[in-house]
């Protein structure tokens, strides 16, 4: 593909100190909003079924600026903090989006 595609990734934890797991991705925030190479969206799920347990779906414009983005030495201490909050290892997913549609 010659054209740049959008690129999500996942991740998934666990954790019961989400108020700390929010002021870190308040703190986050700030860091990279505005940022060239930065995610262009975030969606943060609450597992109804199991307490405890969060999907966070992050946009990025190409996986390239998503690559970038995990080589910042502030994401790996970012990342680093917040997996010392979670009550297990968080699991990262990889994806090339494939369509979207908006139905309202």
């Amino acid at each position: 593909m010659g054209t740049s595609q959008r690129f999500v990734q996942i991740l998934e934890f666990e954790t019961d100190r989400i108020d700390e797991m929010r002021a870190l991705a308040e703190e986050g925030e700030r860091r990279i909003t505005g940022r060239p190479d930065g995610p262009t969206r975030r969606l943060v799920l609450k597992d109804r079924d199991q307490p405890n347990r969060y999907l966070v779906v992050i946009e990025f414009d190409s996986h390239e600026e998503a690559m970038r983005n995990s080589e910042d030495p502030e994401t790996g201490k970012f990342a680093e903090r917040m997996a010392a909050l979670c009550t297990r290892p968080p699991s990262f997913t990889d994806c090339d989006v494939q369509d979207t549609t908006e139905f309202r």
